[in-house]
């Protein structure tokens, strides 16, 4: 049931008063873009000791980062003028941590950190499959989050389907991850969550002790809660169930993390009876930003339905543009920017936001060559590292006359040429000399032949043209898109790598060149990202997930085409109502200007500019509660 508006706490609009005035029992604050939640939270914890008597240490208030804790906690004791209370402010990890130190008596040097536990993935990874040693780091990390999402949803590993290898192979990654876990005597993050979970199920009276210590809690951000948060939480919340969340449903954007925006959704039948609050004010964005970001929201059928108004702030109307190619879309965005900056605009009040952090690689070369300094907030994966680019290379250095042993093994059987590792003895190896060891099998001497005289074209060949052969004459593309079939990969985000890779190769003449490219953009993004680390200066590149949160005066959202937003993968209309929340955050991120714009071609194929862009230009109600 929804409350009236109260008239005390004159510094709170009448919808942050009703939220803040709730006393007992389970409550849903739906928390819109800029609508003041913290100032809510912080608010209401004061409300809970100075109006209803609760004592300090029974209220617990969790978010879902460190330093998200910490400002609240901050903003809370600013709010209570320097006081230093006992509520307790963590993270959900922390909390929970907190319960198995006390029932196990586990320390911090248990916790396997992220570092760690990516070095040790990658040894499990290796032993289990070797071809997955050269994916680096990004399939590493996609590999972490699968582990991660089977434990947060707890899900039963012998009926999973993998999305990221064949099912027997991350079955068997897992278990032995598992066992080298156990082994070394440590818990990871989600080990935490479970290891909580069935602490509190078979202990009654452990748990008990945690619910009078805890009798009112918290949880901001609510949309992003997984399935495992969401039992331990709903355990210690009995059995008054003081269980006040907050959060929107419309920036549920962690969906491959394991978050599962579906929790809040069913709140209500979790809890009936539960009152809902709405904060409907955006004190952020102008208000043709916020009209434009209710336009395309509303098109998603799961989700609450709000009415959000602004405060009358007047940022001109969002700018939409199309462009032939993304070098023209680049180049007005460093015209804008440029433009912002003689106006008085500082940079770091600029943003530009990309759906991917492989997006950003060509913007941040533009921005190097223009000297505009830059700050991202995310780790950009470097063009040239990726794993793909690195055979690419194999086959370059192995034509300009490289035959160490490393070089001609990584590409002997890229394509497949059935030869095996076995004949690669010593550090250098001699094409001539293996040839010779197959004279008895003259269809295998054929290939090293051809091989051979492949590498002799290449080397011949500029940079472009040497890309362009390999993976058309040898034959890489179609290697690529047999392995990533088997290994469950995206054949389109690697083929696209190859294909920015190949651009990138038909600026430079030789492959001298392109290689000293390579090695100074490598060192200025190391020194840009030392520069950025100090002083958090220049102009913020960074993906939408990672901008989540933030908010700047001004921000472009390039690259806005299907395929990209809503990307390639989004099939089911769920995936495609998440890209949409996705879209509907990164307009949300702007202030006073909104840039969005949109290609012709990318990669030298036609695009088409996304749904999206229509969707921000008119309403459609199409359902929610």
């Amino acid at each position: 049931m929804l409350k009236q508006p109260l008239s005390e706490q004159s510094q709170l609009n009448s919808y942050q008063k009703m939220a803040v005035s709730h006393k007992e029992g389970p409550a849903l604050v739906l928390a819109g873009p800029g609508s003041g939640k913290t100032l809510v939270i912080t608010h209401r914890i004061r409300m809970l000791i100075e109006e209803y008597g609760v004592a300090p240490e029974h209220i617990l208030v969790i978010t879902f980062t460190r330093a998200a804790a910490t400002q609240m906690k901050t903003r809370f004791e600013e709010l209570m003028e320097g006081q230093h209370l006992p509520v307790t402010f963590g993270t959900f990890h922390s909390v929970y941590f907190r319960v198995l130190k006390h029932a196990y008596h586990y320390d911090a040097s248990q916790i396997i950190g992220e570092e760690r536990r990516l070095r040790l993935l990658s040894e499990v990874s290796a032993q289990v499959e070797p071809a997955m040693a050269e994916e680096g780091i990004e399939s590493l990390q996609e590999l972490l989050s699968e582990i991660s999402a089977v434990k947060s949803d707890m899900l039963d590993i012998s009926h999973y389907y993998s999305r990221t290898c064949p099912e027997d192979t991350f079955r068997e990654i897992y278990q032995v991850y598992e066992e080298r876990l156990r082994k070394e005597q440590v818990i990871d993050f989600d080990d935490m969550l479970s290891l909580c979970f069935e602490l509190f199920s078979a202990r009654k009276d452990i748990l008990s002790g945690w619910q009078r210590k805890y009798q009112y809690i918290l949880c901001d951000e609510f949309q992003d809660i997984n399935r495992l948060q969401y039992e331990i939480l709903k355990l210690l919340a009995l059995p008054e169930n003081n269980l006040f969340i907050v959060g929107d449903d419309d920036q549920a954007i962690y969906r491959f993390r394991g978050a599962r925006p579906e929790l809040m959704l069913g709140f209500e039948k979790e809890y009936p009876g539960a009152d809902r609050y709405l904060l409907a004010v955006n004190y952020r964005s102008s208000e043709k930003i916020i009209q434009a970001a209710e336009n395309l929201i509303s098109h998603n059928k799961v989700r609450f339905r709000k009415e959000i108004s602004g405060t009358g702030k007047d940022g001109g109307p969002v700018i939409l543009g199309s462009f032939p190619g993304t070098g023209e879309e680049y180049e007005r965005i460093l015209s804008h920017i440029r433009s912002y900056r003689e106006a008085g605009r500082a940079y770091e009040e600029i943003a530009v936001l990309v759906r991917t952090n492989t997006g950003a690689r060509k913007l941040l070369g533009k921005l190097m060559e223009y000297n505009i300094p830059f700050q991202t907030r995310d780790t950009v994966p470097c063009l040239y590292d990726h794993w793909t680019s690195g055979d690419i290379f194999a086959y370059i250095r192995a034509a300009m006359g490289d035959e160490s042993r490393t070089v001609l093994l990584r590409i002997i059987n890229k394509p497949c040429r059935y030869i095996s590792r076995t004949v690669f003895s010593g550090s250098k190896v001699s094409l001539d000399e293996i040839e010779a060891m197959y004279e008895e099998k003259p269809w295998m001497a054929e290939r090293i032949r051809s091989l051979r005289e492949d590498l002799r074209a290449v080397g011949r060949l500029s940079p472009y043209q040497a890309v362009g052969y390999i993976r058309k004459t040898i034959g890489y593309d179609g290697y690529l898109k047999g392995y990533a079939k088997e290994r469950h990969l995206e054949e389109n985000g690697l083929l696209e790598i190859l294909e920015e890779l190949q651009s990138d190769a038909g600026e430079y003449k030789t492959f001298a060149a392109w290689f000293s490219h390579m090695s100074e953009y490598r060192e200025e993004m190391r020194r840009q990202r030392e520069n950025s680390a100090a002083d958090r200066r220049g102009v913020v590149i960074s993906t939408i997930h990672g901008a989540k949160g933030l908010e700047y005066p001004v921000v472009f959202l390039p690259d806005v085409n299907e395929q990209v937003i809503p990307h390639e993968k989004a099939g089911l209309s769920a995936d495609v109502e998440e890209e949409r929340r996705l879209f509907y955050v990164a307009m949300t991120r702007a202030k006073e200007k909104l840039h969005i714009y949109s290609v012709k071609e990318r990669y030298g194929k036609s695009a088409v500019v996304s749904r999206f862009v229509d969707e921000i230009k008119s309403r459609k109600d199409t359902g929610g509660s």
